[in-house]
């Protein structure tokens, strides 16, 4: 049985480098035109303006002196080798066609018609650094395809044409040197091309992983926000279940109606906590225990002060009097988790310096304020070698959000940071749902 899958693939092939050449890439954006610089956006222009001034002349003078062509068609033969070096700046392929075409009309007119003296076959010498100049644009902007196409189709029209002018008055062969002079400049601007898109891939994909990486990071704290409020509502929860069990034995002639609606509501309590607790294991992580220890609130800011101090940050704490007790269960833990990522990130950015933390009440409102001045001599921050919570003011903005609060974080003018947050006081025990 004959394969023949052997013999179609060099065809394919073939097929495939041809169809390269009549498709240009579907970039049409000029060269350079993302650059932020004006200047550099015109360069390619003033380039290919500088090429055309340069070969226009020269290319003339070299096809009627030099090869015996006729004024008027070496003239438009060199308008036509030249001005499409302005196109090849947007449509590099299309003008390959144009450039490509006229020089090979040339050679057919020379060998045909010329009678100079020149002896340099089958490029014309001022064709050739035309050509060159076109290679440029064309590697920096089509595909490698279409690079081997016209590379391939450069060496076999030299190859061609050589052997054409078999015999003829020309001794100077420059086949091989175009060869590889247009391999040499297609290998550098398809390299430097398939480059700047891997920089431009590897840009975006650190786009996509910091924003997958801050997408993380909010779903986490909202995680964990929720596993902290289980605690703040089931501690409510528990009591309305009491409560609602024991009023039959607490209360005196209760009538029999209202101790069975005691009953179903110590009921509907118990239901709750268990689906609460059913929740809560599917938002605990695989590696997080059973967190058995309260919820901390205002009332704990004095030991997370003093732990902090130990590791070399002198922190002061002021506290209203009576505001422990004042504060919500839910409006505390906010506080207490913003004091504290404000707090690990002055160890981490600016170790040793002295901060002062307060809460104080503002009416319906209460206060949080963590300021820190500069580091007490110029020292590298910890980021790079203590692994933080990964929370930062993502977690603030959390914490601040679910109870309608307002979060100002930001640098001081005499250096140092500060974070301000206002958290509402009649929140109600039971808090509400966070938006996702």
């Amino acid at each position: 049985m004959i394969d023949s899958s052997a013999g179609s693939r060099p065809t394919g092939t073939v097929r495939a480098l041809l169809s390269a050449l009549v498709r240009p890439s579907a970039d049409h954006t000029p060269l350079l035109a993302q650059a932020s610089r004006p200047w550099a956006r015109h360069l390619p222009y003033v380039l290919a303006v500088a090429a055309i001034a340069s070969l226009l002349p020269s290319g003339i003078n070299v096809l009627a002196n030099d090869y015996g062509i006729n004024g008027g068609l070496a003239g438009a033969l060199a308008v036509a080798q030249t001005a499409p070096l302005l196109l090849a700046v947007s449509r590099p392929l299309a003008a390959w066609w144009m450039i490509g075409g006229t020089d090979l009309l040339a050679a057919v007119l020379v060998l045909t018609t010329g009678s100079g003296t020149a002896d340099l076959w089958p490029w014309i010498p001022t064709s050739l650094v035309g050509y060159l100049f076109l290679m440029l644009p064309l590697s920096l902007r089509e595909p490698r395809r279409t690079l081997v196409a016209v590379w391939l189709v450069t060496a076999a029209a030299g190859a061609a044409l050589a052997l054409a002018g078999t015999g003829s008055r020309f001794t100077g062969d420059n086949t091989l040197l175009s060869i590889a002079l247009t391999g040499a400049v297609l290998l550098l601007g398809g390299a430097l091309r398939e480059r700047a898109e891997a920089r431009r891939l590897l840009t975006e994909q650190e786009h996509i992983s910091e924003a997958e990486r801050e997408r993380r990071t909010l779903l986490e704290e909202r995680a964990r926000i929720a596993r902290e409020l289980h605690d703040v509502v089931a501690h409510h929860m528990s009591v309305i279940a009491v409560q609602a069990a024991s009023a039959p034995y607490r209360i005196s002639d209760l009538p029999a109606e209202a101790a069975e609606e005691f009953g179903a509501l110590a009921g509907t309590a118990r239901e709750s906590l268990a689906e609460m607790r059913r929740l809560l294991g599917v938002l605990r992580s695989e590696d997080s225990g059973g967190e058995k220890a309260p919820q901390p609130g205002v009332g704990q800011l004095a030991q997370l002060v003093e732990t902090v101090g130990r590791a070399g940050v002198p922190a002061e704490l002021t506290v209203d009097a009576g505001l422990v007790e004042t504060v919500p269960q839910a409006v505390g833990l906010s506080a207490y988790r913003i004091v504290q990522e404000s707090l690990a990130n002055v160890v981490r950015h600016a170790p040793g310096a002295r901060t002062w933390v307060s809460l104080s009440s503002d009416g319906p409102e209460l206060l949080v304020t963590v300021v820190n001045a500069p580091p007490p001599e110029r020292t590298e921050s910890l980021e790079a070698s203590v692994e933080g919570t990964g929370q930062g003011l993502v977690g603030m903005r959390e914490r601040v959000r679910l109870v309608d609060g307002r979060l100002d974080t930001g640098p001081l003018p005499e250096g140092g940071f500060k974070v301000a947050a206002v958290l509402p006081l009649d929140t109600p025990d039971t808090p509400r749902e966070t938006s996702a």
